[in-house]
């Protein structure tokens, strides 16, 4: 599954959602038919897209599950993901959560920090879920502290800013 937007808010009475897309493919995500699957709030699991427009610099998308405003509330905060194959990646710094779950975390020097375990989508970005001895550590899943990530080698390299990894 591939993150491809967030539910912001309700728009107008008939259930549109305005959706901040995360996919440099927005048209073809959500095309009509398209199904995406709902995680982060309670009750929906998918929504099937039955329009999807730009109005003012915001994707409004309509879905045959929800047919009033009140239903589009209850959506607000939702990620919406889609299927997707590694064919789906245009670009070499951009991978599914799939693809780095379960890979080693390590520094440069080789030392290892722990194990990805999952990859939190949030506003502010993705955090790398890490398996440490001392307990879970969350790691932006930016270039300037995750530089390296090697799929075949299994494994992602860290150069953290001084004091990441240290206790609150």
């Amino acid at each position: 599954m591939r993150v491809v937007g967030r539910v912001v808010k309700a728009h107008g009475l008939r259930g549109e959602l305005v959706v901040e897309p995360s996919t440099d493919q927005a048209e073809e995500r959500f095309a009509p038919g398209a199904v995406l699957h709902v995680s982060g709030v309670p009750g929906r699991s998918t929504l099937t897209v039955t329009a999807a427009r730009w109005h003012s610099g915001r994707l409004l998308v309509t879905a045959d599950e929800v047919t009033d405003r009140d239903a589009a509330e209850a959506l607000r905060r939702g990620v919406l993901r889609a299927e997707a194959s590694d064919a789906d990646i245009a670009d070499d710094d951009e991978f599914h959560d799939h693809q780095l779950e379960g890979l080693r975390a390590e520094l440069a020097d080789g030392s290892v920090v722990g194990t990805v375990t999952s990859v939190v989508h949030g506003a502010g970005g993705e955090l790398l879920v890490l398996a440490a001895p001392d307990g879970e550590l969350l790691v932006p899943f930016v270039k300037a502290i995750v530089p390296t990530v090697d799929l075949a080698g299994g494994r992602v390299v860290l150069d953290p800013p001084e004091g990441l990894f240290d206790p609150a």
